[in-house]
């Protein structure tokens, strides 16, 4: 099948709503990849650096950070119960191990979107600081929670717009460390994160539309402000570094675990994808890090598979999913995008391998499968991220990307990780909810 007709077909079942694999065509070696990528890895070693200098005052706001002295950073757990549970369900197997990174669990705003958010709202606090004399880059940043401070980022607002999580992230960062704070949320957002933003000190702006018009209505409120500063989900490299910074720690863990990664040891990872910037970060550190090794895909809902849209047709941020008759509404809170990033489809032209797509109802039958098998709880975005071991070696394209990669003799030796994105913070009452919760 031509490329133009595998894409006509691919976008088809888009619009019927139809689950589905697809296989990214461009993906090349990370060799070949990178020389493609207007990045390198010294930017990652400078927000490593960077969140590494703000960990005295880390530690320092948020006690929570006390046993890991400021260092923001989720646990990884095997999930054997969790595998032979979903081989059950599913009918198929999960060759190798399956693990769970944690984000869920991350310290401060409880999901992936802590990597970035926090990471773009030091950035921010450090460039104001420098450009006005306050600090030097020798001093012990654990001084930036005293009043004077405060008071300083008091006078300056930071703003963003999000369907939940991100809007968690900068809010309670920025509110901590004193700035104003408006959290612009879509309609999909859950009541439950506003409520916990304003707690801490938030002005959400609540839209009746999706996020990019909350973004949108973000920035242009942002812009009429010269003392006010937007964290743009859609473009922000800022936020893609924070991200990226998660595969150095991931290999360490590994490490400690005896994972091995390499050539006869693949690692398989499966990143729920709204609008791109984690697992579009987080994709591109682990390829840094495991370069050819790795093989990363993102999961979206059905009814929001704004990346995928996206990059089949190659318009990418040029399309939304409205243009392909979808209406962008799922469960999925988090994943409810219409658009995918600018900055974040294009880097993964050649550095991704492909995308599922899974239907809502299967949100919370695999947040039941967690719960009761590992007693683990997460967000049901999150666990979108279990498509991918389910599909990858019983679909037709799982059989052919494993036989084009040579992966064949490699699976009982492969390490599959699903990245959970969020979770701890939701309240147990509305967790029970979804426990609950039949599509």
């Amino acid at each position: 099948m031509g490329q133009e007709n595998y894409t006509n077909k691919i976008i088809k079942e888009v619009s019927d709503l139809k689950e589905i694999f697809w296989l990214n065509s461009k993906l090349k070696p990370y060799e070949e990849a990178k020389s493609l990528i207007n990045l390198n890895t010294e930017a990652i070693d400078d927000a490593e650096e960077r969140l590494n200098k703000f960990a005295p005052l880390i530690k320092k706001v948020f006690p929570e950070t006390e046993l890991t002295n400021g260092i923001i950073e989720s646990p990884i757990k095997e999930i054997e119960k969790m595998r032979q549970q979903l081989e059950i369900s599913y009918e198929t197997k999960i060759s190798g191990k399956l693990l769970l990174k944690m984000d869920s669990d991350l310290p401060i705003a409880g999901s992936v979107k802590a990597r970035g958010g926090i990471y773009e709202v030091l950035k921010y606090a450090e460039t104001l600081l420098l450009e006005n004399n306050m600090i030097s880059e020798n001093d012990c940043y654990s001084k930036l929670a005293e009043k004077e401070y405060r008071d300083f980022f008091g006078k300056h607002t930071i703003q963003v717009g999000s369907t939940g999580n991100l809007g968690l992230s900068i809010g309670i960062t920025s509110a901590a460390l004193g700035f104003r704070v408006v959290v612009h949320m879509s309609a999909d957002a859950k009541q439950w994160k506003k409520d916990l933003l304003r707690s801490k000190g938030a002005e959400v702006v609540e839209y009746d539309s999706d996020f990019s018009k909350a973004v949108e209505e973000g920035r242009k409120m942002s812009d009429a402000d010269p003392m006010s500063y937007f964290v743009d989900d859609e473009n922000s490299i800022n936020l893609f570094l924070g991200y990226s910074v998660a595969a150095r720690r991931l290999k360490k863990q590994l490490d400690e675990m005896n994972i091995k990664v390499d050539e006869e040891h693949p690692l398989i990872v499966y990143l729920p994808c709204g609008v791109g910037g984690a697992p579009g970060g987080i994709t591109y550190g682990l390829k840094t890090v495991f370069k050819d090794n790795v093989h990363c895909f993102f999961i979206e809902p059905t009814h929001s598979p704004c990346m995928l849209v996206g990059m089949a047709t190659g318009l990418h941020n040029d399309i939304s999913v409205q243009d392909v008759g979808l209406d962008g509404k799922t469960h999925a809170d988090g994943l409810a995008v219409g658009r995918p990033s600018k900055l974040v489809g294009k880097m993964m032209d050649h550095l991704l391998s492909g995308i599922f797509t899974l239907d809502d109802y299967k949100l919370y039958n695999n947040m039941r499968h967690l719960h009761f098998s590992e007693n683990i709880d997460i967000e049901p975005s999150a666990c979108a991220s279990f498509e991918g071991p389910i599909k990858f070696e019983t679909s037709e394209q799982g059989k052919e990307y494993i036989k084009k990669y040579n992966l064949e003799d490699k699976l009982n030796n492969a390490t599959h990780i699903a990245w959970a994105t969020g979770g701890v913070l939701v309240p147990k009452e509305i967790n029970d909810q979804f426990l609950k919760t039949y599509l």
